[in-house]
């Protein structure tokens, strides 16, 4: 069999390297990792460092949500320029705008998580017990980091699974293999699979922070979504909502303060945003949605709220969701700054001494959950999918609530688009469901020649390239390069 060759040997270097601001041990992706896990405590801080890697700006710490909003044409931009906006005008090539970091880091991410689970293995092996719950944790989060590889550089399930996914690497890699790309089928069928096996050895309990028994049902309610298994979805969905006395959702009058809490009710997969550790600054995530200015001078008003968003959430003006919009730097009327990631639109963080940067990154909200179990039993049950339905659309009280001859797809994603907004979650939605993006570009007279006003899946752009750094250490891989780059 044709040997390959390592991915991104350059970014396991420096990876091996950065790993250390987090790691209180040997790195398990370092030389002597075999020594490193010795006890389950030893894997728990391995497993605390993955939970960092995954809040990096080029992960959920900033990028990919950024990247879900802001090509879902709920974001606009009204001046180019000022940082990430070729997101927005799909400015992507192999050679520059690749996005390349989501790519890299996503898989070092992956490649701590596999040699992780490889030390442990040896260990159960010699007869040492006690890494259940470790073990169970890091196989949910692989199966979030490929879930979120694949959106981003395969195609959509139902639109082509026999398309180029992601290299599935789940051992430890030596110098000379070069991973070619699975399909996206393979992809999701390993991504259920971890999933299914991680689910019996993870506690039922809270865990802040970390990967619990729920939030890897609630991952599977999400990936069965995508691939519109929706049996298995709202199954999935539902062990989660009625889980005992474990979430509640928001009320209406708590909805707003809750963005100042960190781990509230509604919380089932929380990432920690900790000051001096993996605080991003003056380029986090709730930076990146303020008004300019605000705060600090850093805040350049990199993205706002669409005039067909803010349509959307006026719908009724009492819809308790706009209580984290503020003005923004357009017009002192116009409330299209948004301020979830700052606590709230007086930047009063979560809790942590006033610290607005380091707001915790809400990865599964409960409420998500409801609004994938109303898809899910649209079809086959719209009276259920009404009632998730409007335990959502109650947040906005004058609107009439859905019936079951007037629930449908459109006012689901709707629903998701006003209680979702800024989680990375509406182009993700759009493409999935098929549906048209029409962007705002009029806000900033911009100037965007890469792609169209609307566009919908069938554009190539829609799906990254895989960057050059990556065709360069993996030349076989070039000759899978996604179509139109």
């Amino acid at each position: 069999m044709k040997k390959i060759k390592i991915i991104l040997m350059g970014l396991l270097v420096i990876s091996l390297s950065s790993c250390k601001d987090f790691l209180d041990m040997t790195p398990t992706n370092s030389a002597d990792a075999d020594q490193a896990i010795k006890t389950p405590k030893d894997a728990a801080v391995v497993i605390n460092g993955i939970m960092r890697s995954m809040t990096s700006s080029s992960y959920y710490g900033r990028d990919f949500l950024l990247y879900g909003d802001a090509k879902g044409g709920d974001f606009t931009v009204f001046s180019q320029g000022r940082g990430s906006d070729g997101l927005y005008t799909f400015n992507h090539a192999a050679n520059i705008g690749s996005y390349a970091s989501f790519w890299s880091q996503i898989y070092y991410c992956i490649l701590q998580v596999n040699n992780l689970l490889e030390n442990i293995e040896k260990q159960e092996a010699s007869g040492v017990t006690g890494f259940n719950t470790i073990k169970g944790q890091a196989l949910t989060a692989r199966a979030m980091m490929y879930f979120d590889l694949v959106r981003l550089y395969g195609k959509v399930y139902d639109q082509d699974k026999s398309a180029f996914g992601v290299p599935l690497v789940l051992t430890k890699l030596t110098t000379d293999v070069q991973p070619l790309r699975a399909t996206v089928e393979q992809n999701y069928i390993q991504i259920v699979k971890d999933l299914t096996d991680a689910a019996p050895l993870l506690p039922k309990t809270k865990i802040n922070g970390y990967i619990n028994y729920y939030a890897n049902k609630a991952t599977l309610a999400k990936v069965y979504l995508y691939m519109k298994s929706y049996g298995e979805a709202l199954t999935a969905a539902e062990e989660v909502i009625n889980a005992p006395s474990m979430y509640t959702l928001y009320t209406n009058a708590n909805w707003v303060s809750s963005w100042t809490t960190q781990y509230g009710s509604e919380s089932i997969f929380e990432l920690a945003m900790v000051p001096l550790e993996n605080d991003l600054g003056n380029s986090s995530l709730g930076i990146y949605h303020r008004r300019r200015s605000h705060g600090v001078t850093a805040a350049l008003g990199f993205f706002v709220a669409s005039d067909y968003f803010i349509a959307r959430l006026n719908q009724d003006a009492a819809d308790v969701r706009k209580g984290v919009m503020a003005a923004d730097e357009i017009s002192t009327t116009r409330m299209g700054a948004l301020y979830k990631y700052s606590g709230n639109t007086a930047l009063a963080g979560d809790g942590k001494a006033g610290n607005s940067t380091a707001v915790n990154i809400k990865v599964i909200r409960l409420s998500e959950v409801y609004l994938i179990a109303a898809e899910a039993a649209l079809i086959s049950d719209p009276a259920k999918a009404v009632g998730y339905l409007n335990a959502i659309r109650k947040r906005a009280p004058n609107l009439a609530p859905a019936t079951a001859g007037t629930i449908n797809l459109d006012m689901i994603l709707q629903e998701r688009s006003k209680e979702l907004y800024g989680e990375g979650h509406r182009f993700f939605d759009m493409m999935r469901t098929n549906q048209t993006i029409e962007f705002n570009d009029e806000v900033g007279a911009l100037s965007v020649p890469h792609r169209t006003k609307t566009i919908n899946r069938t554009f190539y752009k829609t799906i990254l390239p895989i960057g050059d750094a990556e065709l360069n250490a993996n030349p076989p891989i070039r000759a899978q390069q996604n179509p139109g780059y």
